[in-house]
């Protein structure tokens, strides 16, 4: 299993994991620790995901999914922030897998240098196993279906007020450009990553990218007051979901993998949603002198907002802060990510895919090729029928 195993790369070819795959030998010692599962238990699947190890296990009474963290990256306070946020919206009837506790109550166990969690397998099935993220939807129908389910995670998160997440790395927040003043916000995020810090001391890729997003901050920042307070998945794309199959007809049977919630907003989680899903980001970085030919599936697009809007009406607010939300929404996370590289991989080569390649040539196609993306979005906006304005579906 470990000699074959794959995982996605960033350039959306298939690679050599990062971390160790998970082994049966490892699993089973870890699994004799919940009292609900039963052995035998016999790995089914290896997930390629790259930010973690995990695989769908069978026991003697159903599937289960086991994730291994490295403890340096999350730790069982960091995983218990993401469970708490589940928890409660499964208590809404929000569908959400189930996470397990071991003999001492423990939903994140720590292990030496690995902090382990173990969760059901959703009813349906993962229609984009296969699929690299941040690819677009199957069919139109599918990317309807993920904005109904993401309007109703939406609903079911009110209530939840646990603070934002802090210092934890791989987490899509929105702490610099919910500032009045991100250049002060962004050193204060940078100040408390070393090893960012000096690489971006290094590239100049973070003053390059605050100058280019200034405008959409501009464009943003009056909005702000109105965008309410909202723990998000923020990373919301098809294969972060069950489907009840593989027909064009499927509906979401439950959301998966919270590794990047935070207290954000509900534009915030929809233009990740729309960011991951709309936009060929391999084709820009296949082609970075060469915006115009990057595509944008336009008809997904609007069948998302049409499925969310069917659910939970945006505020007119929220409406007009969609389109600098998308222009800026990437921005944190690649800071994150590109920290991720540095401290818990020691790769520059990684961290350049991440701050070079992501964040200044995402934040570079926003004022060129992706200019028309969002025109259309602020023509949406306008265009909403007013009586929409502060109503809930």
């Amino acid at each position: 299993m470990s000699s074959t195993a794959k995982a996605h790369g960033l350039d959306g070819t298939l690679t050599e994991p990062d971390w160790p795959p998970l082994t049966e030998p490892e699993v089973r010692d870890l699994l004799l620790q919940f009292p609900e599962l039963l052995p035998p238990f016999r790995i089914l699947s290896v997930s390629p995901r790259p930010l973690s190890a995990a695989a769908v296990v069978l026991t003697r009474e159903a599937r289960v999914f086991v994730k291994r963290h490295a403890r340096a990256v999350r730790d069982a306070a960091g995983v218990g922030e993401e469970h708490r946020f589940m928890n409660h919206l499964r208590q809404r009837g929000a569908p959400i897998p189930e996470v397990f506790n071991d003999i001492d109550g423990r939903t994140a166990v720590e292990r030496g240098d690995w902090t382990y969690e173990v969760q059901s397998v959703p009813r349906g099935v993962d229609a984009y196993e296969q699929a690299i993220s941040w690819t677009p939807f199957q069919c139109v129908e599918h990317a309807k279906a993920l904005g109904q389910a993401m309007a109703r995670l939406h609903q079911a998160a009110e209530g939840f007020d646990a603070p934002p997440r802090s210092g934890h790395a791989l987490v899509a927040g929105f702490s610099i450009y919910a500032a009045a003043d991100p250049a002060a916000a962004f050193d204060r995020y940078v100040e408390t990553r070393p090893a960012l810090q000096e690489y971006l001391a290094g590239s100049g890729c973070g003053a390059e990218a605050l100058d280019l997003l200034t405008p959409f901050h501009a464009e943003m920042k009056p909005l702000l007051q109105d965008l309410a307070p909202m723990w998000t998945h923020n990373d919301l794309h098809p294969s972060n979901v069950f489907w009840s199959s593989t027909d064009s007809d499927a509906h979401v049977t439950a959301a998966i993998d919270f590794g990047l919630c935070d207290r954000t907003n509900a534009v915030h989680d929809m233009a990740h949603a729309i960011e991951r899903s709309i936009v060929d980001w391999l084709g820009l970085l296949n082609h970075p002198h060469e915006p115009d030919r990057v595509a944008i599936h336009y008809d997904q697009l609007w069948a998302l907002l049409e499925g969310y809007e069917s659910v939970r009406r945006l505020t007119q607010p929220e409406a007009h802060a969609l389109a600098p939300m998308l222009a800026l929404c990437h921005a944190e996370f690649a800071l994150s990510e590109t920290d991720y590289f540095l401290s818990a991989l020691g790769s520059k080569e990684k961290a350049w895919y991440a701050c070079e390649g992501y964040l200044v040539l995402h934040a570079r196609w926003w004022r060129s090729g992706g200019a028309k993306l969002l025109d259309a979005l602020r023509r949406w906006a306008g265009t909403r029928p007013l009586s929409m304005e502060g109503t809930r579906a």
